[in-house]
């Protein structure tokens, strides 16, 4: 047998208790605004056939050439372990024939997701995302629904510490001459061979380039949003204005750039600079040509995804507290021979709802008082023999001390009345 201690995989964050109840508070928060908005939940494969992400993302981009997890099958299948949701949810949406019904088609999914990355703080190899996607619609109405929606959900969470940015990237009209301008602009530059190679292949991500030396010459490179034909900017400004009026706020970053191939149109990255380097929780933008690249129907689309290990990151960078204070309500004590009654009455409790947890062991009184207090547990049921006669357990309030006799039967609506 071997003395080596088995660790997780480097790069995937585990989340136990009691952080892992802030967690599943982040992950709710962010899921509310989007069921409240009519999005229904879709389950997706963990893994997909890997030509979706080669023709949906982009050969260019990082996450096709250099990060994914790929392999073959039994059958020589390629394969790759899903690195983002919305080609996975277009080649359903396809499949399934859902374009077909009523439009726009709105959907939401969460889950991991896997890139090959150098792991550090807030940058992992499995990380978790909930995502949102609305196809089948142009209107601009519907993009700031979307970013609204995730607006909504940070600020439930209480987060103040962040900032949505917002651009357009055109459309299959304009972007053609402006790219020809930027490829041009730089060509003039003095850049490594790597980044002269990438301003040939996808010259708008040469703007996303974070060294100094490289945003130095940038800054006279000709920006979409001026180049924008008319189409697209009444398109943006009437996605402003839906913002403006949700009392929805943004900032206008003309540089921004996402890192997959498919965005058009409003494109938008939500910043929180607590996080160091790995600042971005979420992004998102609309992606008019997917579908029909896929093998579907010309239909338009927009979405997003959070990153909920760095929304759960920028929590704790706030100091907020997400989630229960704590994990149980009740924590009953059995004495004796009334252990079998007390096994029942936590069940009961449980089944009202009361977040109820049990001594086993048949530990004394003492131990299992001091089990009650590291429990966390609001208030502790004492239940022994002599009580079991009288028909009553003894109800103490770990904050206060005070204990009172509480009647068997109406235990758990007392219990119930004193929670908040």
């Amino acid at each position: 047998m071997s003395d080596t201690t088995l660790a997780a995989p480097k790069g995937v964050p585990e989340y136990l208790p009691p952080d892992s109840a802030a967690w599943l508070a982040v992950a709710d928060a962010l899921r509310t605004p989007a069921v409240n908005a009519g999005y229904g939940y879709v389950e997706l494969p963990v893994f997909e056939d890997t030509s979706l992400y080669v023709r949906g993302v982009g050969e260019s981009t990082d996450v096709v050439s250099k990060e994914m997890y790929t392999f073959e099958d039994r059958g020589g299948r390629s394969l790759t372990l899903r690195p983002e949701g919305t080609a996975g949810v277009m080649r359903s949406v396809i499949e399934h024939r859902l374009d077909r019904g009523p439009l726009p088609v709105k959907l939401w999914y969460a889950g991991q997701f896997f890139r090959a990355e150098r792991p550090q703080h807030g940058r992992y190899r499995q990380l978790q995302q909930l995502g949102i996607e609305a196809i089948g619609s142009e209107d601009p109405v519907l993009d700031a629904e979307v970013i609204t929606i995730a607006d909504d959900g940070y600020r439930a969470l209480g987060l103040t510490g962040y900032r949505t940015e917002l651009t357009s990237l055109g459309c299959a009209e304009c972007r053609p001459a402006y790219r020809e301008r930027l490829t041009a602009y730089l060509a003039g530059l003095d850049l490594d061979e790597a980044t002269r190679a990438r301003a040939v292949q996808n010259p708008l991500r040469v703007l996303d380039d974070k060294r100094p030396e490289v945003q130095a010459q940038l800054a006279d490179a000709p920006l979409m949003l001026d180049h924008l034909c008319a189409e697209c900017a009444d398109h943006f400004g009437e996605v402003r204005s839906s913002l403006d009026a949700n009392g929805t706020a943004y900032v206008l970053n003309p540089r921004l750039v996402r890192g997959l191939d498919y965005y058009t149109r409003t494109t938008f990255e939500f910043v929180h600079d607590g996080l160091g380097a790995q600042s971005g929780i979420g992004g998102g933008g609309r992606y008019d040509g997917l579908m029909a690249q896929l093998g579907g129907q010309e239909l338009s689309g927009i979405g997003f995804g959070l990153g909920l290990d760095r929304t759960f990151l920028a929590c704790r960078a706030e100091g907020l507290q997400v989630g229960p204070e704590r994990l149980l309500d009740v924590y009953v004590v059995p004495l004796g021979a009334a252990k079998a009654r007390a096994a029942l009455l936590a069940t009961e409790l449980r089944r009202a709802g009361v977040r109820t947890d049990l001594s086993y062991g048949g530990r004394g009184l003492k131990g299992a008082m001091k089990s009650a207090d590291r429990s966390g547990a609001a208030y502790v049921v004492v239940l022994g023999e002599r009580d079991l006669e009288q028909g009553v357990a003894q109800l103490k309030d770990l904050a206060t001390g005070d204990q009172t006799p509480v009647p068997l039967d109406q235990l758990t609506t007392h219990v119930k009345e004193l929670l908040p």
